[in-house]
């Protein structure tokens, strides 16, 4: 994963493009991974980690009748995650995750596993959805961080 943060900040700096994050199910980790490689100081605003459905609201402004119609794990929050939170840290480019960590909070519906990712370049949002093998809360979360960095390095090159 460090070989994939060193070359996203590589390629953010030869840009000049700054980065906001906004995590919901990898609690930091993503946030963490960028900011472990030296002079990402330079390309990395903001990072928030927004867990709760309140924190979705309250900082990120996403609206409660999405949250409510769609579920915090959905499209629409995701997008709306990378959108608001590019609009926060005044940046063009952000990335959003949300998703089912587990052990507990699945459905048929949603499964454990379930991740939503969301990565904002100028004006297009494209998102991501991913089931991620159920083999634990720290797996999830993870390979959701490693599939994020994946699309950030993609939609960058």
């Amino acid at each position: 994963m460090k070989l994939l943060c060193k070359k996203i900040v590589s390629l953010l700096k030869r840009k000049k493009l700054k980065i906001t994050v906004a995590e919901s199910c990898t609690g930091g980790l993503l946030s963490s991974a960028i900011t472990s490689i030296s002079g990402s100081s330079k390309v990395f605003n903001l990072g928030l980690v927004t867990y709760s459905n309140e924190s979705k609201i309250k900082l990120l402004k996403i609206s409660k009748k999405i949250i409510r119609k769609y579920g915090a794990v959905s499209e629409p929050v995701c997008k709306a995650m990378a959108k608001n939170v590019s609009k926060i840290g005044k940046t063009n480019i952000s990335i959003s995750v949300t998703g089912i960590a587990g052990p507990h909070g699945g459905s048929k519906k949603k499964p454990v596993g379930l991740v939503y990712l969301g990565f904002k370049n100028g004006n297009k949002i494209n998102i991501k959805k991913y089931l991620i093998k159920n083999k634990g809360r720290s797996y999830i979360q993870k390979n959701a961080v490693r599939k994020c960095l994946e699309l950030i390095l993609k939609s960058l090159k």
